[in-house]
C-alpha cells in the first residue's frame, strides 16, 4: 500500500530544501533532508529509495523518525560507549610534515590529510583553525644583506622622523613598464545588485614609465611619464625635480637600482651639492613611501582603466596625479629605527637545510 504524503511541521519545507541543497552539511543528512521533501511530495517510499539510492527500509526509518522529532531526528543518534577523543595536536604534528612523494602534492588539503589518518576532513579543518594552520596559503620573504644595513636604515628612518630643517624629504622612484591595456568590448558599469565587469581579453597598445618624486611633508607627487627607463630618462626627471624645487636643499630617497647610480648621475648630483642621496639598503626598497603611492596610483586609476594608446595612458595618469595633489596629506612613519631593525633580524622561517 503506498504511502500517504508526510506532513512537514511548519516552517520545515524551506528548511529541508535548504539542507537538501546544501553543499557544506554532511551528505548523508542532506540526503536524508532530501527524502523527506520527496516523502511530502507525494513520491512513494520505493520511488525515493530509487531515486536517493537507499533502500526502501530506510526510508521508511527516517520518515518515522522525522513524524517523531522533526528536522532534530534526521541526526544520528548518540552511540554507546566512550565517545572518540581526537587529539588536534596530532593533527598538526602530522599537516607540518610534508606528504608522501607518491601523492604528488606539495602541500595537505583537509580532505587527503583526513583520509590519510582515517578521520572527518572537517576535524582536520577544526584543528587547523585552532591552532591558526593554514597549509592553502604560501607568502615569499627575502632578508636583506646589505652590510650597511643599520647605518642606512638609521639614515632613512631620521630622515623621515625627523627631517633637516629648511630641507624638502622627496621618496624618488620609477613605476615602470606601465602597459595601456584596452578591452574588446565596452565595461559594463556598476548597478545596484550588480559589480562592474569587463571582458578578460585585452589589447596592448604599448608601455610607459612613471618617474615620480612624492614630498613626506606634504603628500605632494611630482611626476613624469618617459617612453623608456634608463638613466638618461632618470637625469631628466632629476633636473625637472631641481627645477620644481629650486634653492631649497633636497633630500632624495632611492633605492639601489642601477639606473640611480649611473656614472652621469652621479657626476650630475656632484655639481649639485644641495641636493643630497639617501640608498635604501638591499631588498629593502618597501622602505621607500613612494612604494605606498605607487600602489594607491595602481588601485585607483591603472589597474581598472582602459587606455587606446600610451597618450591615453598618460593623460590619465596626469589626471590623477593633479588630482591628488588637491587632496593629498602627509605620508607618517611611524617606526623608529630599533623596532624596524629588530623586525628585518627578526626569523620566523625554518633554519631546516634544503
Amino acid at each position: 500500500m503506498r504511502a500517504a504524503p508526510l506532513v512537514l511541521r511548519d516552517g520545515d519545507r524551506d528548511a529541508l530544501t535548504a539542507l537538501a541543497r546544501s553543499k557544506s552539511v554532511r551528505a548523508d543528512l542532506a540526503q536524508r533532508a532530501r527524502m523527506m521533501v520527496l516523502a511530502a511530495d507525494g513520491e512513494s517510499n520505493a520511488q525515493i529509495a530509487r531515486t536517493v539510492g537507499v533502500s526502501r527500509p530506510t526510508v521508511i526509518l527516517w520518515r518515522s523518525r522525522y513524524e517523531q522529532f522533526g528536522t532534530a531526528g534526521l541526526e544520528d543518534e548518540l552511540r554507546s560507549g566512550r565517545p572518540r577523543k581526537v587529539d588536534h595536536a596530532a593533527i598538526v604534528t602530522a599537516t607540518l610534515a610534508p606528504p608522501p612523494k607518491n601523492l604528488g602534492v606539495t602541500h595537505w588539503s583537509s580532505r587527503l590529510l583526513a583520509d590519510r589518518l582515517k578521520i572527518s576532513n572537517t576535524t582536520v579543518a577544526a584543528a587547523w583553525r585552532e591552532y591558526g594552520v593554514k597549509p592553502w596559503r604560501s607568502e615569499t620573504f627575502k632578508f636583506s644583506t646589505d652590510p650597511e644595513l643599520v647605518a642606512k636604515v638609521t639614515d632613512i628612518v631620521g630622515l623621515y622622523l625627523n627631517p633637516p630643517d629648511n630641507a624638502i624629504v622627496l621618496c624618488v622612484d620609477e613605476k615602470s613598464q606601465i602597459q595601456a591595456l584596452d578591452r574588446t568590448a565596452p565595461m559594463l558599469p556598476m548597478r545596484i545588485g550588480s559589480v562592474e565587469k569587463r571582458t578578460h581579453d585585452y589589447v596592448r597598445h604599448g608601455t610607459s614609465t612613471l618617474f615620480a618624486a612624492l614630498d613626506i611633508a606634504t603628500g605632494k607627487v611630482t611626476g613624469l611619464c618617459k617612453p623608456r627607463h634608463r638613466h638618461q630618462e632618470f637625469l631628466v626627471f632629476l633636473k625637472h625635480l631641481a627645477r620644481a624645487y629650486p634653492e631649497r636643499e633636497l633630500h632624495l630617497v632611492m633605492d639601489n637600482y642601477a639606473t640611480h647610480k649611473k656614472a652621469e648621475v652621479r657626476a650630475w648630483l656632484a655639481e649639485h651639492p644641495r641636493i643630497h642621496v639617501h640608498f635604501t639598503p638591499t631588498s629593502a626598497s618597501w622602505m621607500n613611501l613612494v612604494e605606498v603611492w605607487f600602489g594607491i596610483i595602481e588601485r585607483q586609476a591603472i589597474h581598472r582603466g582602459t587606455f587606446g594608446s600610451v597618450k591615453d595612458l598618460t593623460t590619465k595618469i596626469r589626471a590623477f596625479i593633479n588630482g591628488w595633489n588637491t587632496r593629498c596629506a602627509p605620508f607618517v612613519w611611524t617606526k623608529t629605527a630599533d623596532q624596524v631593525l629588530t623586525k628585518a633580524y627578526r626569523q620566523d622561517t625554518s633554519t631546516t637545510n634544503h
